[in-house]
């Protein structure tokens, strides 16, 4: 019997490259692959990039650079770029940096291993494809070893709203989405191996417009759906847009136990002239109406959001008006970034704001929602909660877990286990996380 390969992955940026070097490990598991924990164990490095961030292409061509001793010492390994950024640079890579063996975009990874085939011939391979097969209908089945309580399960790709700041209609393509039947058979798959909770994905995730049966499918339609499944205990979603959070959905979060009272819904500016520069599609009056809809359905619901600071052409009232928005929404979480300029987009041809004015911005921003967030949390004190614990903590006979909130929660109690789902008395709000006791 041969001996076993080694695969490492590193993985940048999203949930749903999360998703995806899992069931890019599971493939290449399929051909005797299995996963280790450094670089320095493997016969096969896999990069799976993302291409949102600032420099993100070099930040990848330095971490090639860390292996090209690890190259020289075992010629054999095998080195590969998955994600965005092999979407976006392609042959570029190999070109700048030969060591490299394959190069695969994220809708083309169904053929990794044909690829890794082919690398082990002494082909340098490159796919950026968008092929017209499904990609998860080409992968292997799922293995049936137990997994975690969680997991991320893609339901949507890509997007067509063509934000001026974004690169993701370009690596990722235009909006597609996944059959119906084929999202409910995987998510029955994780649950019988020990999910109890289940994050949908998508680049757009509200857009979701899968076939079903009785034809085209909601978002809403599948969590009700997915609430179905004995065993699934929680349904979250993530990442989606203002303009597709439609009635149905909204009606969803007040009339489905299992989904979670957690909404992540960006808005980056509360300036309508940078919006419309942004080319959102929305206002900032408008997006305060469906936060309004949203907590009248769901009156606890914690809402999370996305601001970019110091876009192009952003003035001081530009900001000021974000940061009123912040305050009217009252945030429980937030991802909030300096912008950088992304090649190829509209927005990277126009006047930069000046780095140490938006840095100060920033700053300012996330002082006002790291209030909001502490403030939050505070008021969790002495409310019962869901908890689903996922791992021991620090302290002996602790364990962690997430709230139906999302928030972080450690409890130190006998008889808990991984994937219990228990109900919680908050005693305790630190910087990151809550304390509890079983109720």
């Amino acid at each position: 019997m041969a001996d076993t390969k080694k695969l490492f992955i590193r993985t940048y940026g999203c949930q749903m490259n999360v998703y995806d070097s899992e069931r890019m490990a599971e493939a290449l598991g399929a051909e005797g692959y299995e996963e280790v924990a450094s670089p320095e164990e493997a016969d096969m490095i896999l990069l799976n990039t993302c291409h949102i961030r600032e420099k993100a292409a070099e930040k990848v061509y330095s971490e090639l650079g860390r292996y090209k001793d690890l190259k020289a010492a075992k010629p054999d390994l095998k080195i590969g770029v998955a994600g965005c950024v092999a979407q976006a640079e392609g042959e570029e890579i190999i070109a700048r940096q030969p060591m490299v063996d394959l190069v695969v975009g994220p809708q083309t990874y169904h053929r990794l291993p044909d690829m890794v085939a082919k690398a082990a011939r002494g082909e340098k391979v490159v796919d950026t494809d968008f092929p017209a097969e499904d990609k998860f209908e080409e992968l292997k089945a799922r293995p049936q070893a137990r997994r975690g309580p969680t997991a991320f399960l893609t339901v949507q790709e890509g997007c067509d709203k063509f934000c001026a700041f974004c690169v993701v209609p370009y690596t990722r393509g235009a909006e597609v989405s996944r059959p119906a039947d084929r999202i409910l058979r995987e998510a029955r798959e994780l649950v019988e191996k020990g999910v109890g909770e289940i994050t949908l994905l998508g680049q757009n995730v509200n857009a979701y417009h899968g076939n079903g049966e009785g034809g085209v499918w909601s978002l809403a339609r599948l969590i009700r759906a997915l609430a179905e499944i004995d065993g699934l205990e929680r349904i979250r979603f993530t990442t989606s847009h203002p303009n597709d959070m439609s009635d149905d959905l909204i009606a969803a979060h007040g009339e489905i136990d299992k989904l979670m009272p957690y909404l992540h819904l960006p808005v980056q500016s509360g300036s309508d002239r940078i919006l419309k520069r942004m080319n959102r599609q929305h206002t900032a009056e408008e997006y305060l109406r469906l936060i309004e809809r949203i907590r009248a359905a769901r009156p606890d619901i914690l809402i999370s959001g996305d601001f970019i600071v110091g876009f192009p052409e952003e003035t001081a009232a530009d900001f000021e008006a974000t940061m009123d928005l912040i305050r009217a929404v009252n945030y429980g979480q937030a991802f909030s970034f300096k912008y950088s300029p992304r090649p190829g987009t509209p927005a990277a041809e126009r006047t930069q704001v000046d780095p140490g004015e938006a840095s100060e911005r920033l700053q300012r921003l996330q002082a006002l929602i790291n209030d909001q967030a502490a403030a939050i949390m505070q008021d969790m004190v002495g409310r019962e909660v869901g908890v689903l614990f996922e791992k021991p903590g620090r302290m002996p006979g602790q364990m962690v877990g997430k709230s139906d909130y999302l928030h972080a929660v450690h409890v130190s109690a006998e008889g808990i286990a991984p994937g219990d789902l228990r109900r919680v008395r908050i005693t305790g709000a630190g910087p990151n996380s809550l304390s509890g006791a079983l109720a």
